[in-house]
């Protein structure tokens, strides 16, 4: 899609979760810092969206609008946003979706999943959600790739499987593989960035950084900056 070097600087930002606010502190800082860049710059979103945090629609609706000034912008999709589209189109697995995760998720539409199970049963909460989450916000999760590979950079939600050619990987291994990938990195000429795996701080491992400081733990959203051949964190 691009080289490595088309822009003056990435930025790299994963797994937000539906913390609108952290997000929107998160795009303050990169706007002031991107300012020292008068080149194009790029803002890459590593996936996971929706669940845990309280503002999720908020969220799905900050990434349809306009990127800054001078930025170009990539969502990829996590398996969490992949959960949430998929239950969307498939209405009869909403039960399995909520052991999962997803009650935060339908709150942010403003739907109360015990008390609409309660009075309405499991039919009137597929109903709800038919009505209340906009199909905009599902096309749009359906339209995110799932990778974004630039020279040797590569960005991913969760990993990739190690020693595996990239044409041969799976968007099951893409968004949700912990192990082997954790230890032994790609095995592959390419340098990682990735999310999902959530650490106490930015984390290098075997040619990989993870980036997914838990957010609506920690209340903090890392920004992973990529310039001048350096790994930063602002």
């Amino acid at each position: 899609m691009w080289s490595d070097n088309a822009f003056d600087a990435i930025y790299a930002v994963s797994d937000i979760h539906g913390c609108a606010d952290e997000l929107a502190d998160a795009q303050r800082r990169i706007v002031d810092d991107a300012r020292a860049y008068l080149g194009p710059k790029l803002l890459v979103f590593l996936g996971d969206y929706v669940d845990r945090g309280p503002a999720s629609s908020k969220v799905l609706d900050m990434l349809t609008a306009e990127p800054p000034v001078g930025f170009m912008q990539v969502a990829l999709s996590g398996n969490h946003d992949d959960e949430f589209a998929r239950m969307f189109r498939k209405p009869s697995i909403i039960a399995d979706w909520l052991d999962f995760a997803g009650t935060e998720t339908l709150a942010s539409y403003g739907i109360d999943v015990a008390h609409v199970i309660k009075t309405k049963g499991v039919r009137g909460l597929q109903s709800l959600v038919a009505e209340l989450v906009p199909e905009e916000h599902i096309a749009m999760i359906e339209m995110m790739p799932v990778s974004l590979q630039m020279g040797k950079l590569l960005f991913v939600h969760a990993g990739i499987k190690p020693g595996v050619d990239m044409s041969k990987q799976t968007d099951m291994d893409l968004m949700w593989i912990r192990e082997p990938f954790l230890s032994e990195g790609p095995r592959l000429p390419l340098f990682v960035i990735h999310g999902h795996t959530p650490v106490l701080q930015p984390t290098f491992g075997p040619q990989r950084v993870a980036i997914d400081t838990a957010a609506t733990a920690t209340g903090h959203l890392t920004v992973l900056k990529i310039a001048e051949a350096s790994f930063n964190f602002i």
